[in-house]
């Protein structure tokens, strides 16, 4: 099941999220069948996606595939006859187990049902489901229709196809899907925020910065870093052509100091090598140098973008 194979699009729960899903699918040329029990669910649906529409990347406003949009109150009326079906309810499980129970029961079994959820788990949600094998997380970032994140995992029950399936769908609309090889709560774009949040929190309370400043060290510094590479392959890159393992040797106590200070020991020096060689793996191709070079090259068009934004 490709994306040309996927005309119609079931988008359930039509908040923040749905609407912005809506817009991405419109936007490549799918109809879409939108449903939400929320009176006024409709016109404000109109009305959200009109906004995203005009925050599109340029190359999709000027394909003119826009795809048609019709909307019902009938959560079973609305999965008739569709190709996908993307969920974007409330984060409650008793909703989701039975959400999911009506979406398999009004669907055909080889119709992808994908939930937009943030952390329940897929294994939960496909409980009362009498076909779970094409239940699945897709999970975006927000805005979906601009940030191409999706999180990709299934739960026990889920078969491979269809998750091989979603994943092809995702990725030609643009998306940029990863694939989790388990179940865990908050999935890891999440979790990596949250770790983030934790310490700024930390930061503020014992007086250590102000909340401008902390969200300055951030967006002046790791954070342009982190719009072109993440935590891995940054310290990779700090341990110059040795890679990962020559960060250990370099800054190998530092960490050891704030991982303590953070609430945990640092890896034992087999974790250390067993996470030096997966990232080495990841960029084996690519010499530690061209990566450098290739880093400092985006971010100067990232920081001449910006600057020529904040000027406008």
């Amino acid at each position: 099941m490709e994306k040309q194979e996927i005309g119609t699009v079931t988008v359930v729960g039509t908040g923040t999220i749905g609407a912005s899903w809506t817009c991405l699918f419109l936007a490549h040329g799918l109809d879409v069948v939108a449903t939400d029990i929320r009176e006024d669910a409709e016109a404000e649906l109109i009305a959200a996606v009109e906004r995203c529409w005009l925050s599109l990347p340029q190359s999709l406003l000027d394909a003119g595939r826009r795809g048609k949009l019709r909307f019902s109150a009938d959560l079973e009326a609305a999965c008739k006859e569709t190709d996908f079906v993307q969920e974007n309810a409330v984060e409650r499980l008793d909703a989701k187990i039975e959400l999911m129970h009506r979406i398999d029961a009004a669907t055909s079994r080889d119709v992808i049902i994908a939930s937009s959820s943030s952390a329940i788990s897929v294994t939960d949600m496909q409980a009362a489901c009498a076909h779970p094998e094409r239940v699945v997380l897709g999970h975006p970032f927000n805005p979906p229709h601009l940030v191409p994140l999706v999180e990709l995992v299934g739960g026990v029950r889920t078969e491979e196809v269809f998750l091989k399936q979603a994943e092809c769908f995702y990725a030609g609309l643009g998306k940029v899907p990863i694939r989790l090889q388990k179940e865990i709560y908050g999935h890891v774009a999440n979790r990596l925020q949250a770790a983030i949040f934790r310490e700024a929190i930390h930061l503020l309370e014992s007086g250590v910065a102000s909340a401008e400043d902390i969200d300055r060290a951030v967006t002046e510094g790791p954070g342009l870093r982190w719009a072109l590479m993440g935590p891995l392959l940054t310290y990779h890159l700090a341990g110059g052509e040795k890679g990962m393992s020559g960060f250990w040797e370099m800054f190998g106590p530092m960490q050891e100091k704030l991982w303590r200070e953070l609430g945990s020991e640092l890896p034992d020096p087999a974790l250390q090598a067993r996470v030096a060689a997966a990232v080495q793996r990841s960029h084996q191709d690519t010499a530690s140098l061209a990566l450098a070079a290739d880093r400092n090259l985006n971010l100067r068009r990232l920081l001449t973008v910006r600057t020529a934004k904040s000027i406008d």
